[in-house]
């Protein structure tokens, strides 16, 4: 995607960089060709699905002996911006499963690990989270879906909004509350390991401005009945602290996002910029022209070394909060500027649907408002810089 490889790049393991580099090549040769077609017509990739399952993409988060090794998340990272430089809705398709998969590993029981991970590392069942709900958005602590213990297990009652793949995952990471009363809230709240079945009703796709291709959906749950050993880890209460673990993995896979759409729109913008010419020369040796590459470039290789610093922390610190969100934000913005002056460039071509930078433009908004907010984000990167008192 660069000229030149970053210390992170360097240290990766062979195996690593091969990985890498054959998702990059799959998005050169199968995705790019089709992906413009294919989300105009908002048609869900089944092909490049499979072809993602086969090339052990929706096992990178498992480790043996449930898959076929988990990859450090420095690779996961490069491989979702590989697959977004393509499509951004190939890097939404396996995040959410990443995610999940994550959190199985590291805080599910033995039994939990044995009954999902090997079919989730081949892809043949598919996960996805489900946490936000309409009157709470980025409030985790004001969800209302409640599951209350009963001779069976837990019955689960409540909404949840904007779930990504939900038509197709067979598996839901639940955030619900099993004691609402209780104070501090976030102590009152679990994880359930949700498969669908009777009272849980998959709404219809939602349209949106973007992220097309992959469904996202509104889950209604009326009594559905969840066995005794749904809950994540075995032990109530423990749901807000696992989700923050999780989305600290998800704010590192939308940086990557961003950084994926953020390179095409940038590529794009810098072979039209070398093309076009105006007054008789190339629109790169214009100034005004010339000056945005010039930021675009930079923005985009700031917020790349931030991502990787953020994945190095996720595996060998004990908290990356902090630097994921930080990457999250400084990434998702700079694909927003990147996006838009990509379209500016364009002039008038940019706004035509027969050239990728409108796509571009209509993705680089998920990564701002999903997996939480940059407006809540600042929050939480500001209330962290207090409590620290440095960067430390």
């Amino acid at each position: 995607m660069f000229p030149s490889e970053t210390f992170y790049e360097k240290q990766l393991p062979e195996h690593e960089r091969d990985i890498v580099q054959l998702v990059g090549d799959f998005v050169d040769a199968k995705v790019r060709p089709v992906a413009r077609d294919t989300e105009h017509a908002d048609r869900y990739p089944a092909d490049l699905i499979e072809e993602m399952k086969r090339m052990g993409i929706y096992g990178m988060r498992i480790p043996e002996p449930y898959g076929q090794g988990q990859v450090s998340t420095i690779c996961f990272a490069l491989v979702t911006a590989q697959l977004s430089r393509g499509w951004m809705s190939l890097g939404g398709a396996m995040g959410g499963h990443s995610v999940v998969a994550s959190l199985l590993d590291e805080f599910g029981t033995d039994q939990q690990k044995e009954r999902f991970l090997p079919r989730m590392s081949r892809g043949e069942l598919r996960a996805t989270m489900a946490l936000t709900e309409t009157q709470g958005g980025s409030d985790l602590q004001a969800i209302r879906t409640t599951a209350r213990r009963n001779a069976d297990g837990y019955m689960v009652n409540g909404t949840k909004m904007w779930i990504s793949n939900a038509q197709r995952s067979r598996l839901i990471a639940l955030l619900v509350k099993t004691d609402p009363r209780c104070e501090p809230r976030h102590q009152g709240m679990s994880v359930l390991l949700v498969e669908p079945g009777a009272g849980l009703t998959v709404g219809p796709p939602l349209s949106k401005l973007g992220y097309k291709g992959v469904e996202t959906c509104e889950l209604v749950f009326k009594d559905h009945q969840a066995p005794e050993d749904a809950v994540l880890g075995g032990k109530e209460g423990r749901g807000f602290a696992q989700m923050m673990r999780g989305l600290e993995l998800g704010r590192i896979q939308v940086a990557g996002r961003a950084i994926g759409v953020g390179t095409a729109a940038f590529q794009a913008a810098l072979e039209y910029a070398k093309d076009r010419t105006s007054f008789g020369k190339a629109i790169w040796r214009h100034q005004a022209v010339g000056h945005q590459l010039s930021d675009m470039a930079t923005d985009l290789t700031a917020a790349r070394l931030l991502l990787l610093e953020a994945a190095h922390q996720f595996d060998t610190d004990k908290r990356s909060d902090l630097t994921a969100g930080m990457a999250k934000l400084a990434a998702s913005e700079a694909c927003m500027r990147i996006a838009l002056q990509a379209m500016r460039i364009h002039g008038g071509s940019g706004y035509s649907t027969e050239y990728d930078v409108e796509r571009y433009f209509r993705d680089a908004p998920l990564m701002i408002v999903g997996e939480g907010t940059n407006e809540i984000q600042r929050e939480v990167i500001v209330n962290q810089l207090v409590r620290r008192g440095d960067l430390g």
